[in-house]
Order: C-alpha cells, then structure tokens, then sequence
C-alpha cells in the first residue's frame, strides 16, 4: 500500500513494499520479476514509479516502452510495464517468457480484470519465478500515517476517524479527501460530508465506465442488499453478464470487496451521474422490491437520506409508509405527504401515522377533509381517526359520536368507554360484539372489547375483575402495538385501575411493559409515563416523580389537554409533599387553566383529588368547586362507583380539613367507611381518616395511628403514611408517644429511622430509639444562642422578633433555624418543632413546651 501524490505528504508503505523496496537498494543488479497488483487507485504506479526511481539512483537505465514478440529487450536495463492488464496476448506472453528465463529486471503493474488467459499466465510465472506484490486499502492506521505527513492536518484522531470511514482506506479517495480537507479554511472542521470539490474529482473516472457499471454502481447506490436474482433483471444481464460487471467496479477501486460502495463514492455516484440515469435504474428497482413483496423501507429510506426522493415512485413511498408506521409513525407520515405530493390520493393512513406521532392537529385536517369526500370505507377510518384526536384533546363527547358513527368493533369499544368515563353509558348498551361487517377478530379489535369490559366491571364488580380484564387487554397489544391508535391505552386505564385500588406493583408493572413495547406509539407514550411519574408521587418518591415529570414536559411537543391536567397536578402534588409553597403558588394558575380545558370525566378523577388538596392549602379552593360538582355528579350517574369514588373522598377529606370544614370531613369519613369492604384502598383509607380525624381534633391513640400507618404505608401510599404519623406526634403531649410516632414517621418515608437505625417502635416499648437520640450524652447538643432561638420559636415569635429581642438579624436567625433542622435531620418545619419541644423540656425540667399550631 501506498500513496505520496500529495505535496509535502510521505510516503506510507506496507510491509511488502517496504522490504522490495529495501532489497532492490541493497542489490539493484540482480535479475529480478515483480509483478505488483491491486484495485485501480490502490497505489500500483506510485510503487512502480518508487521502484524505478531506486533503480536509476543505482545507475540502472529503466525503459517504460512494452516489447513486442520481435523485439530485443536490453539484460542491463530495468523494463516497467504498468497496466498490463491492458496489453494484448502476444505481449503479454512476450512478457511470461522474460519472466520465466531469470535473466531481467521486470516491474510489471495490472488490475485484477479484465483477466485474459495470458494475463493469467504471466501472473502464474510472476509467482513462482519472481515476487508479487498485492496491494490492499490503507488501515486505520496507515490512514493516520498519510495524515500525520501532512503540516495542516496531523494526526487529529477525528480527522483519522472521519478520513477512514468517507473512504474505506482506498489510497487514492485519501489522497483526495485530504486534499479537499487543506483546502478548507482554518480551523478543520470535521462535517458529516466530504468537501464538494472532493465529489467532483470522481467525475473522469465515472465518464470511462461502461453505461452498463455505471447502472450497476447507481443500483448498489441505493444502499440495499441486492442478490443476484434481482441485479440480473433490473441490468437486463444474465448472471455471467452481472459477474463481469461486478469485477471490472471492483478492478476499478470503486466498489469494495465486501460488494458495498464507501461513502465517498457513492456521494459521487449519486451526485454525478445523469439524474434521468438514475431515477430510471432507483424507479425499477423500487418496483421490482414492491413486485417480489420485499421490504421497500430500507431503499426508500436510503433515497431519502441521499435528498433523491424525488426518484421513488408513489406507490413505493405509500408502502414504505406502511412499514414504518409502528417503528416511527412521524417518518410514515412524512412519507405518506411525499407519495401525495408524488401524486397519490392522500389516504387515511397519513391521518393515522399523523396521530400516532402526535400531531393532532395534521391528523384532524386530514380527517375531516376524508370525511366529507372519502368514500364509505375510508370515511370511517378517517371518523374513528379524528375521534381518538378529540378524546385526546378533551372532546369525549364529540369523540364517542365519531366513533359511533364509525361503526366498527374497536369503534364501539372506545365508544363505550367514553361514554362510560362521561358517565352517560347508553341505554342498555353492552360490550360490542362480532363486527358486523364480518371482520377478524383483531389483536386490536380484541383489546378493545377487553377495555371496554374492564371499565364497565370497574363500576359494579370487584376491582379485582376488572383489574385483571385490563391487565389482559394491554397484555394482547404488547406484541404489536406500536401502531394501535388508541383515544386511552389499556395498560393507562389497568394502571388507573390499579392506583385506584392500591395495586401500585400491577400498575407499575403493566406500564413499565407497555414503555417497553411502545403500545399506543409516541402519542401514547408521555401518558404511561406520566402514570409512572404519579405512582411514585403517591410513594413518596417525590425527587424520582419530578425526573419523570420534567423529562415528559421537556419535549418540543406541547401537551394534549388531558395529559396537561395530569402532568399540572403532578407538579402541584411533587410541590406540596416537599412543603413548597412558592410553586404551589407558581403552579397553581396553570393548573387551573388545565382544568377549565379537560372537561370532568372519570379518568380525570385523580389529578382532579390532587388539585383538590392544592387549591385548598393555597386558599383557593372556591375556584374548582364547580368542577368537583361535576365530578360528584358523574359519580351519581354511574351508581357511586366504590373504586373510583374513595380516592376522591381521600382527598377531599383533606381538602376538608385544610379548609375546617368538619362537616364536608365527617361526610368524606362516612363514605370511606361505607366503602371499606370494597377494596383494599378504601380499606386503609378509611383506617387512616378515622385516626385523622381523631388526631386533628386532639385525640391521638399511638397504637391506631401507628396501625392506619402502617395500612397506608403497605398500600404504597407512603408519604400519606408518614405525614399521619408526623402530625400525630406534634399533636400529643406524651413524649413517648411523639418520639415513637416521629420514628414512625421516619421510617415510612425511607428516611433512617435514628442515627442508629432499628425498627418501628411498639407502642409499649420501655423507651424509643429517638427518645434515646434526643436525650443521651452528646447528641444533638445545641448551642446556647440555638437554645435561645428554640424557646422563641416555639413561643410562637417571628423571625423578625426573635432578631429584636435577642438582638441579631432576621436572616441570622433564619440561619440558627436551617442550621438546627440539619442537625436533627428534619424532613419539614413540623418535625422540627416536635423535636425541638423535647429538647427545650428535657433542658428545662418542669417547663411545659408551648404546643405549636402546625400550618399544613
């Protein structure tokens, strides 16, 4: 291997090169036959001309003139013959016999085709009675070598890298790419192309081929796999014919031996050929795949990354479409546009890749347009189509018409459950059965009527039958579910179904596998993983929920109304389990704004409850009442439906009690009994606000509080768990009782339970871990001037008093107070009270801690 054409540039030889080269400087005289071949552009003249020039630094007289049959060749002289693959037979053979007498000094260079019976010969003899010298393409390595010699570049590891790939090491595309890239302005820039001139130098070498390799070269162009049996009918070649073609483009160091073109030169191919020459040999060769039921993608793809679309046919751009469409729906509706524009009627299979890649707003364009002029068939695709965009967007009720109209069983199915979800189900209406039509009973079609029964069941059965109906239906997409479009996925409605009754593991489950199978595509996507998001919200996973959270709402694609009411109540949720009450504030306007926008519906019942809790803790709470009606009265329309109503009486509960209102607290107590036997969630939810309304008005029993806990906390609903654990120990004035409810506390939120770690406390045990912390020698000691800001905390003083009276700043003693909460690694200002009290009491023996209102 070598190369030195570029000025300033060394040269790079291999191994065998190096050492004729070494052998002809240590004894030029001696007879000697090499015979040196390799692709055109591989180096064979560089070599040759090097040899030569050894030679003549030796004294030797080189002649480059080819004998004939007659003529006298000098013994004394070196003969060169480059390209003797072109010579005729008697040349040819006048060579073999110089070769074979032992008695001259012959350079002879060829390509390895066109190969003829003498050349074949002459190779044999170089052989067995001189040297052959194969060159091969540069390695990564020797590319770097070629690079290192020239002062502009060196041996920039991203140039190596980039020179290597555009040209798969051929010397001579290195000699030019590198020429190309000196004479770009400084500093080199490594770009995705080849500089332009670059392309262009492979313009005299594409004019000498056959219009036959020409054709061939644009075939393999394409960038798909071409067997024989597709090459001979698109070159009309017989296969012999194909053989040859191939050999004379890789003779001519275009084609690699692997049968694929480098990047460089397929740039050329694509750029420098005649564009009517292409698009002929591109435009059969895209029918022949379409003809033989082949893949069409792949060759489309390659024509779109080559900027030639332009050169596929319609129909070839439709099937492509086709075939991405569960891979990357945004790419099948580009390519469904491109067929239109080619001339195609534009289908309901563009409103489909369009609504699937969640651009409602094309989909719905495009279906409305169908609706008015498709014929019937397309017409109820395109009202099935613009009723998944609209359930979407929050118009359930336009969406339920549409799909009524529409007419087909998954149609139906969706229909019901929107029905269902606005709580007017139709009379007597029941799950869809056969299609009419005499359709097959579809994946899709089938996890639509298991949806459709698994809401229905949800209203009146156990949960745990419809649970299990919508684990199923979600189980059945899984296979193929990229391109289902869906107005819900099942796997979003079975983990609804399962938070509502405390099956956070089934929800989790089931959604982790529909994230993994890409059932719904992207439309679908930010829903499961916004469901994700909440079930670790409701686990006190606040930190992992807002990661969730901030990865859906950091796309470019805004929001659809009913995942922007879900992701706002995420935010305001995530806000006010880490106590923040600016994005609360922050928060709360545009939460309020995704209410108005969604209308109420039973799957909106959730974020709803969440907003629910914010509104009240923020004063505001007046504002949604409207909305909560609504959702009130739905639930009345469907017969008060057990699971779906206790989570929205949980929050409402604490609505309630944020707002005092004992009443609205003692009725959202009362239905959460009522529905304890219904499952497991309103079973430890009920528990649970029996003790908390036992709690906030002054009664605390620490072993009912420590058990509705502990129910919460093995319902998955940890964070509740350890605020009723929390604000039962600031509540009581039995320092036993606080301690171990603190540690209660601790535990259920995944924080160390003491320094020491341990247990939950029982409530008889002689003294708690925490009482320990608190009170043994050296243990979250404070200072004097701490112990001085303590009191005054808990005497109920403000910043800005407690600065005046012990003469500091206010932000110093803000300073004191952050300082302490670290210490005694308090996860919120309550806690920190509640410690704080036994701490000032066990220092002052007999002094009664002032109790501190806690404002949640």
């Amino acid at each position: 291997m070598i190369m030195s054409s570029v000025a300033e540039a060394r040269l790079v030889l291999g191994d065998g090169p190096t050492a004729l080269l070494e052998g002809v400087a240590m004894d030029p005289g001696s007879p000697l036959a090499v015979g040196v071949t390799g692709p055109g552009g591989h180096g064979k003249s560089t070599l040759l001309a090097e040899l030569a020039r050894a030679y003549r630094r030796a004294g030797a007289t080189v002649l480059d003139a080819t004998p004939g049959p007659s003529d006298s060749v000098d013994p004394e002289a070196v003969l060169l013959v480059d390209d003797a693959h072109l010579l005729d037979d008697a040349r040819l053979d006048t060579l073999r016999r110089l070769v074979v007498a032992r008695r001259h000094r012959l350079l002879v260079g060829y390509r390895p085709w066109p190969r003829s019976a003498a050349l074949v010969e002459l190779a044999d003899a170089l052989k067995r009675d001189g040297q052959q010298v194969v060159l091969t393409p540069f390695t990564p390595m020797q590319t770097g070598a070629y690079l290192a010699g020239v002062p502009e570049l060196g041996r920039r590891s991203d140039l190596v890298a980039f020179a290597h790939a555009q040209t798969g090491g051929v010397p001579r595309d290195v000699e030019r790419l590198v020429r190309g890239l000196r004479g770009q302005e400084s500093p080199i820039a490594v770009s995705a192309e080849p500089p332009r001139p670059v392309v262009l130098q492979f313009g005299p070498d594409l004019e000498e081929l056959s219009p036959d390799v020409r054709r061939l070269l644009l075939a393999v162009a394409a960038g798909v796999p071409l067997p024989m049996e597709l090459l001979g009918p698109l070159l009309d070649q017989t296969p012999e014919a194909v053989d040859e073609l191939l050999a004379a483009t890789r003779s001519a160091g275009l084609l690699g031996a692997d049968g694929r073109l480098s990047p460089i030169v397929r740039r050329a191919v694509i750029a420098l050929s005649p564009a009517t020459e292409r698009t002929a040999v591109w435009r059969r060769l895209t029918e022949m795949q379409l003809g033989r039921g082949a893949p069409v993608l792949p060759l489309v793809l390659s024509l779109r990354a080559s900027g030639v679309l332009d050169d596929c046919p319609a129909p070839a751009l439709a099937a492509a479409a086709e075939e991405a469409l569960g891979g990357d729906p945004a790419l099948a509706a580009d390519l469904f546009a491109a067929a239109t524009a080619a001339g195609l009627p534009a289908g309901t299979r563009h409103a489909v890749a369009a609504a699937l890649a969640g651009d409602l707003d094309g989909a719905l364009r495009l279906a409305d347009r169908l609706l008015a002029a498709a014929v019937p068939g397309d017409r109820a695709e395109a009202a099935a189509t613009a009723a998944t965009a609209l359930a979407h967007r929050g118009q359930v009720g336009r969406s339920v018409e549409l799909y009524r109209w529409s007419g087909s069983v998954p149609a139906e199915a969706f229909a019901a459950i929107g029905a269902l979800a606005l709580g007017r189900p139709a009379p007597g209406a029941e799950t869809p059965g056969a299609d009419p039509a005499g359709g097959p009973p579809t994946l899709h079609a089938s996890a639509a009527r298991l949806m459709a029964e698994g809401i229905r069941e949800s209203l009146s059965g156990p949960p745990t039958v419809a649970l299990s109906t919508l684990v199923q239906a979600a189980a059945l997409l899984e296979p193929d579910g990229r391109a289902a479009l869906l107005p819900d996925s099942p796997a979003a409605l079975a983990a609804l179904t399962a938070i509502h009754c405390a099956e956070l593991d089934v929800a989790e489950g089931v959604l982790d596998r529909a994230v993994a199978a890409g059932i719904g595509g992207p439309l679908m996507a930010r829903r499961h993983q916004l469901l994700q998001a909440w079930i670790r919200m409701v686990r006190g996973q606040t930190a992992a929920a807002a990661e969730y959270l901030a990865t859906v709402t950091a796309e470019d694609r805004p929001l659809e109304s009913r995942d922007l009411l879900l992701a706002n109540a995420l935010q305001l949720g995530v806000a006010r389990r880490n106590s923040d009450l600016a994005a609360l504030q922050r928060g709360w306007g545009p939460a309020l704004e995704a209410v108005v926008r969604h209308p109420v519906d039973l799957f909106t019942l959730l974020p709803l409850g969440e907003l629910a809790v914010a509104a009240a803790r923020l004063g505001d709470l007046p504002r949604l009442e409207p909305y909560l009606r609504e959702a009130w009265l739905l639930l009345d329309r469907l017969g008060a439906p057990a699971l779906w109503s206790a989570p929205l009486h949980w929050t409402g509960l604490h609505a309630a009690i944020l707002t005092e209102e004992r009443a609205a607290a003692d009725e959202h107590l009362a239905a959460l009994r009522a529905a304890a036997d219904h499952s497991r969630y309103a079973a430890v939810v009920s528990a649970a606000a029996a003790s908390w309304v036992e709690v906030l008005r002054g009664v605390v029993d620490p072993v009912r509080v420590e058990a509705a806990a502990r129910g919460l906390h093995d319902a998955g609903l940890c964070w509740d768990a350890a605020r009723l654990a929390g604000q039962a120990a600031i509540r009581t004035s039995d320092r036993r009782a606080m301690t171990g409810l603190l540690e209660c506390a601790r535990l259920f939120q995944g924080r160390p339970a003491s320094p020491r770690g341990g247990r939950p406390p029982a409530a008889g045990d002689a003294r708690p871990p925490v009482a320990d912390a608190l009170t043994g020698p050296g243990h979250h000691r404070l200072s004097e001037r701490e112990h001085e800001v303590a009191e005054l905390v808990l005497a109920g003083l403000t910043y800005r008093e407690i600065g005046d009276r012990l003469f500091i700043s206010a932000k110093t003693v803000e300073h004191h107070v952050a300082r302490m909460r670290s210490r005694l690694d308090c996860a919120n200002r309550a806690e920190l009270l509640a410690l704080l009290r036994t701490i000032v009491a066990d220092r002052t023996p007999g002094r009664p801690a002032r109790p501190e209102q806690v404002v949640r």
